[in-house]
């Protein structure tokens, strides 16, 4: 998602996701374009927004909902995903679900 794109108007919910990954690829990329792929499809899903240097990443998922969230969450192919990524992808993560309340921004 770019900031060029619209969301839905606040409130909605965020689920911000940061995380140290191990050495090397490990399948890493197709898992996450197969990710990226089927959350699109999700009820409720609204963007996301996604960056990585070579030690923290960040990917900022935009919902309608919390049910929409926690549907997701339990996505049996997401399910397979996240034990993959405890097992082999991830050094450590962190998970934060907001509320957004309201937003603005600046556009040249």
């Amino acid at each position: 998602m770019t900031g060029k794109e619209k969301r839905a108007q606040a409130p909605y919910h965020a689920v911000i996701f940061t995380s140290q990954r191990t050495e090397g690829d490990n399948g890493y990329g197709h898992m996450a374009q197969v990710m990226e792929d089927l959350v699109s499809k999700q009820k409720g899903f609204l963007g996301m927004e996604s960056a990585r240097d070579s030690g923290l990443g960040i990917t900022v998922s935009y919902w309608k909902s919390l049910d929409d969230i926690k549907s997701w969450k339990e996505n049996a192919a997401h399910v397979a995903a996240q034990e993959k990524g405890k097992a082999i992808w991830y050094k450590n993560y962190n998970v934060r679900i907001c509320k957004v309340e309201r937003e603005y921004s600046f556009e040249m």
